[in-house]
């Protein structure tokens, strides 16, 4: 946790820090995190997002202790829909989430409303069917796009259906795992088919754009790294919006790969 805190803290004032979003932290691990925080006066409170490992049950008093914590700011809550019908289930873990939102951020200076919560499904047609109650809750979706193994890497088309049917019903979504380079590849020591988040980035506007599943599948096979770094180049201002409506962000276990990808494609400069 030490050293976790201390590299955050570095990105954040780097000069890539608009790219560096809020402290994850599991709801198990929060007592180790207020163990290690600065105590000193004058600094700006670590943003932390919760990740909901011990259920919807411990996220009240989880999220209360983030914004009790003058040195923490909650800014996040991020949790995985489990157990079939995943429709049914999904529409009851959202209930349950809303009571958490209003139980655990009665705090001076919070709100449920400044709280982004990420709801992950799985890329299948149950985790499409179940992202209509995400819709009506207003949150964002989370999609998985990697993992230890290749059965935690979905193929292009369900990540492209996926992609296709939160555009549909205006959901804004939220990558994760996987994603430490820009451009699609074989992972030399595993074997992987990893995917790329500047392939996710254009595959958004591909579906923002009217594409079909095999369209935006198809930019997310692309392993042309000049020809994907044109293609984002040659977005206009209105696809931009579009595409970043659709695709909020992307989780990484590395800051520094996903930073020099995007240098050495000429898309990022210190200056």
């Amino acid at each position: 946790m030490t050293v976790a805190v201390s590299a955050h803290a570095g990105h954040r004032t780097a000069w890539y820090a608009d790219l560096v979003g809020p402290f994850l932290c599991p709801a198990s691990r929060l007592d180790e995190l207020t163990d290690v925080l600065d105590t000193g006066s004058g600094r700006e409170p670590l943003e932390v997002s919760v990740v909901a490992d011990t259920g919807t049950g411990g996220l009240p008093d989880a999220m209360a202790a983030v914004a009790a914590d003058s040195r923490t700011a909650l800014r996040g809550v991020e949790l995985a829909v489990r157990g079939e019908p995943l429709a049914d289930t999904a529409a009851q873990t959202l209930a349950d989430l809303e009571a958490a939102l209003a139980a655990g951020t009665q705090q001076p200076g919070e709100s449920s409303d400044a709280v982004v919560v990420s709801v992950e499904l799985p890329p299948t047609a149950a985790g499409r069917a179940a992202l209509a109650a995400v819709a009506a809750s207003g949150h964002q979706a989370k999609l998985r796009t990697g993992g230890p193994s290749a059965a935690a890497f979905p193929p292009e088309q369900d990540v492209a259906e996926f992609l296709l049917a939160c555009h549909q019903l205006d959901v804004p979504l939220k990558c994760t795992a996987g994603l430490h380079q820009a451009v699609r590849h074989t992972e030399p020591a595993t074997g992987l088919e990893r995917h790329g988040y500047l392939n996710l980035l254009l595959a958004a506007a591909a579906a923002t754009d009217g594409g079909s599943g095999a369209d935006v599948g198809a930019v997310l096979a692309v392993r042309d790294a000049p020809g994907l770094a044109a293609g984002a180049r040659a977005l206009s201002t209105e696809e931009a919006v579009r595409t970043r409506r659709l695709v909020r962000s992307f989780g990484s276990c590395s800051v520094s790969e996903p930073v020099e990808d995007l240098r050495t494609l000429g898309l990022l400069t210190e200056e």
